[in-house]
């Protein structure tokens, strides 16, 4: 699954927690959960964790490795392996440590 979308401001909550995600609009019910991703911004690829956000219509993707700014910027994001469901932490730090975790899964799926 791939979705285009211009990169929106967020909650900041990623950049808090320490993986700073870029954020598009994504109307879609079928795509839940983390994944290993690619986003294409510029014509270069950057391999991400991507969180499909339904109850916000959102698509977060934090890109493994990169820093900069793409706000207003088109993006393309593929949603390429499902990683888990997405769940609630009721402690921040198990929240972290769970994103730290996805971002593990995600950076062996590439080394494959």
């Amino acid at each position: 699954m791939r979705y285009r979308g211009i990169v929106l401001k967020g909650r900041n909550y990623g950049h808090v927690l320490g993986f700073p995600t870029v954020n598009i609009e994504m109307n879609d019910e079928q795509a839940s959960g983390i994944y290993a991703a690619m986003v294409y911004v510029g014509g270069k690829k950057f391999p991400a964790a991507a969180y499909a956000d339904l109850s916000r219509s959102m698509l977060e993707a934090h890109m493994l490795d990169f820093e900069g700014d793409l706000y207003g910027k088109e993006i393309d994001i593929e949603l390429l392996h499902k990683i888990r469901e997405d769940e609630q932490f009721p402690v921040e730090a198990e929240l972290r440590a769970a994103i730290a975790d996805d971002v593990a899964k995600v950076r062996e799926y590439f080394k494959k």
